[in-house]
C-alpha cells in the first residue's frame, strides 16, 4: 500500500518541490497568471522545531506532524496550478479532502456574524460493546462516525489566504470573487474556526480519537491558508498551519498552542481539561471577548455544562500563545484572533473552505473503519515515537470485504490503526498508559485523509435515530443558534463528499492537469457498499427548533440526503453540494 503512495504522488512531488524552490530563491512565480512572490517570499530565517503543526495535513516537507489532524477542507478549482487541478486542492501533491456535512446560518443582524450562543445536548452511546459483524446492523459508538462534531466561525488573519489586510467583525471583508477562480477580489485576510467536541472511547487524543473512554472533551482550533488568491501561490512548508488549544476549567492552555512552539503537552487533556458526560445539555458563547487588563479583544469560547455544573473557556489571544504565520518562512507572530465579519449574511464566508460558512455547525465524517483484525504492522508509531502500542495500515474484517479491495480504490492504507485493548503505554512521553480502547479500527489519517472508498460505519445505516440510543448513538440535540439573544433567520445545509469521490468532477484523486470536467460521479450517497449518508432533522419542541443528525426520520427531514442541494460544480470550480436557504420555522 505505501508504495502505490509514492507512485501515485512522486512526480508532482518533485515538481512541486523543483518549482517552489525556484520561486523561493527567486521571488517569481514559475505558471502564468499567478501574482508576482516578490511581496510574500524572502530568503527563510526561520527554523522550525522537528515537529509541530505548521501543516496540520502532516505534509510539511519541513517538520513532521504532532497530530494528524482533520483540518478544515480546502476548495479546489478548474483553473489547474502546482496547488488545485480537477477542481481539488493538493497539500504537496496529496488530496487531502475529507468528509464535511454542514448547516449553514444566515442573518443580518447587527453582530450576527461575530456573536453566537449554542445549547447543545451531548450524544449518548449504547450501552453495549461496539461490534464489527454485519455491516449496517452493528453496535456502533460515536467515536465510529465522527471524530469531531464542530460548529464554526470566521476569524481575521491578514497571513491567511489570501494574504490580504482584515478590518475584526467587518462585512467589508466578504469575498468578491470565490474560490480557485480569484486572482482579486478574494476578501480579507481569513482564518477559520472550529469549535470541535472528541467523542469517548478511543484515548489518546494525541495519535487517536478520545480525551478518555467516557467522557466528552472539546477544544478551539484555527486553521489558516497561507496561499494567495486562487491558490496560485502556496508556502509549502506551512500550508495550512493549526493553532489548538483544549477547553480548560481555568483557561490556561496544556502547552504552546500556536503552530510553531506547539509540543506533545499541547495535545495531551490534564486534570483542568473540560469533561463532559454524555447526555449532558452544554452551552457555548462564542464571541470577540475583552483581554484581561484591557487593551482589546480577542476571540474566546465559554463553556458551561449546565448538567454538572462546571464551565470552562480559552481565549484565542498573543498573551495566551496563538500566533499568525508568516507565508514567507513560516515563523509565528503573537496575535489576538477577532472575528472577521459583524453579520452572517449570505456571502460573508471563510473564503478558502470547501463548505460555503461563517457561523455552522457540523459533523466530520468518513474517518473510521471497523475491522477484525489488522496487518501490515508499522516499525514504529510515525506520529508519536513515544507510544508503545502497536500501529498497524491495513484493516481486515466485513467492511473491508463488503467493498473492492484497496488495490482498486484511491486508499493507500488505513493506518493509523490499534488494536482493542490498547492501552498506548509512554503516549505523552512520561510511561503513563490510557484506557485501553474499546474497538479494533483506523483512522484513515496518515497515508490519506479519510475513508476515500466509503465502506467505513459512517457511509452503513448506523447512526441515531433518535435522541435514545439503542443499537445506534442517541443523536446530539442542537438548539438553533441564537445572536444577542435572537435566533439566525435562514438555515441551508450544504457537504463537500463530492470531493472525494474518485471520478469526481472529470480527474482521478491521483490524475494531474489537464482533465475533462464531468460531474457523473459526484453523488450523494457517494459510492460504496452501505450506500447510505447521514442527513439532518429539524424538529420543534416548546415553541424552539432544534436540530437532530444521523438517520432520525422524526421531524422534518428536508428529503434526507436529497437536502444537501445539487453539486455547484459550474457555480464555483469544485464539486460542493448545497441547498437553497430554508427560513427559520421559529423565529
Amino acid at each position: 500500500m505505501r508504495a502505490r503512495l509514492r507512485v501515485r504522488s512522486t512526480r508532482w512531488k518533485v515538481l512541486l518541490g523543483t518549482l517552489s524552490a525556484f520561486a523561493l530563491m527567486f521571488g517569481v512565480a514559475w505558471n502564468s497568471g499567478a501574482p508576482a512572490l516578490a511581496s510574500v517570499v524572502k530568503a527563510p530565517s526561520f527554523i522550525p522545531a522537528s515537529q509541530g503543526e505548521l501543516d496540520c495535513n502532516g505534509f510539511s516537507p519541513v517538520q513532521k506532524p504532532l497530530r494528524e489532524f482533520n483540518c478544515t477542507d480546502i476548495a479546489g478549482g478548474k483553473k489547474a496550478n502546482a496547488n488545485t487541478w480537477g477542481g481539488r486542492f493538493y497539500d504537496n501533491g496529496h488530496y487531502i479532502g475529507h468528509d464535511e456535512p454542514d448547516t449553514g446560518f444566515l442573518s443580518s443582524a447587527p453582530g450576527s456574524g461575530n456573536n453566537v450562543t449554542w445549547t447543545i445536548t451531548l450524544g449518548r452511546d449504547p450501552k453495549g460493546t461496539p461490534t464489527a459483524v454485519n455491516p449496517g446492523h452493528d453496535v456502533s459508538d460515536w467515536f465510529e462516525l465522527t471524530p469531531a462534531p464542530w460548529f464554526s466561525m470566521a476569524l481575521c488573519d491578514p497571513n491567511s489566504y489570501p494574504l490580504t489586510p482584515c478590518t475584526p467583525e467587518s462585512d467589508s471583508n466578504a469575498p468578491t470573487c470565490r474560490y480557485a477562480s480569484c486572482t482579486s477580489g478574494a476578501g480579507g485576510g481569513s482564518a477559520f474556526m472550529e469549535m470541535q467536541f472528541y467523542p469517548p472511547g478511543e484515548a489518546p487524543f494525541v495519535d487517536n480519537l478520545s480525551c478518555d473512554n467516557t467522557h466528552w472533551c472539546a477544544a478551539l482550533t484555527i486553521d489558516s491558508a497561507e496561499c494567495t488568491a486562487g491558490f496560485q501561490y502556496c508556502n509549502t512548508n506551512c500550508e495550512e498551519p493549526l493553532n489548538f488549544a483544549f477547553i480548560q476549567r481555568n483557561g490556561v492552555r496544556t502547552g504552546p498552542p500556536s503552530p510553531q512552539d506547539s509540543d506533545t503537552s499541547t495535545l495531551v487533556n490534564n486534570s483542568e481539561t473540560l469533561l463532559m458526560n454524555p447526555g449532558d445539555k452544554v452551552t457555548f458563547h462564542m464571541w470577540d471577548a475583552p483581554l484581561p487588563g484591557g487593551g482589546g479583544n480577542a476571540f474566546e469560547v465559554s463553556m458551561d455544562d449546565l448538567t454538572t455544573g462546571q464551565s470552562g473557556f480559552m481565549q484565542a489571544s498573543a498573551a495566551n500563545g496563538f500566533m499568525t504565520t508568516s507565508s514567507a518562512d513560516c515563523s509565528g507572530t503573537p496575535f489576538n484572533f477577532q472575528p472577521e465579519y459583524n453579520t452572517a449574511k449570505a456571502g460573508n464566508i471563510n473564503p478558502w473552505g470547501a463548505d460555503q460558512v461563517d457561523i455552522s455547525t457540523e459533523f466530520e465524517t468518513g474517518h473510521w473503519e471497523a475491522c477484525t483484525s489488522l496487518s501490515d504492522q508499522l516499525a514504529a508509531n510515525p506520529i508519536n515515537p513515544n507510544d508503545a502500542s502497536p500501529i498497524y495500515n491495513e484493516c481486515n474484517g466485513p467492511y473491508e470485504n463488503a467493498g473492492p479491495p484497496d488495490g482498486n480504490t484511491p486508499e493507500v492504507g488505513e493506518a493509523p490503526c490499534y488494536l482493542a485493548g490498547a492501552t498506548h503505554p509512554g503516549y505523552n512521553g512520561v510511561g503513563t498508559s490510557t484506557p485501553p480502547n474499546r474497538m479494533t479500527g483506523c483512522l484513515d489519517e496518515i497515508f490519506q485523509n479519510g475513508d476515500l472508498d466509503f465502506d467505513g460505519p459512517p457511509y452503513w445505516k448506523e447512526w441515531p435515530t433518535s435522541v435514545t440510543p439503542n443499537i445506534y448513538p442517541g443523536s446530539f440535540q442542537e438548539a438553533f443558534p441564537t445572536t444577542n439573544g435572537q435566533q439566525y433567520t435562514q438555515f441551508y445545509f450544504q457537504t463537500d463528499v463530492a470531493l472525494s469521490e474518485e471520478q469526481c468532477g472529470g480527474n482521478t484523486l491521483s490524475t494531474a492537469p489537464p482533465g475533462t470536467q464531468s460531474l457523473a460521479g459526484c453523488t450523494v450517497p457517494p459510492k460504496g457498499p452501505g450506500n447510505f449518508y447521514p442527513y439532518w432533522s429539524q424538529i420543534k419542541s416548546g415553541g424552539s427548533c432544534s436540530l437532530l443528525f444521523g438517520n432520525v426520520s422524526a421531524g422534518s427531514t428536508f428529503g434526507k440526503d436529497a437536502q444537501y442541494g445539487t453539486v455547484q460544480f459550474a457555480k464555483y470550480g469544485y464539486p460542493q453540494f448545497i441547498s437553497p436557504s430554508h427560513n427559520n420555522p421559529c423565529v
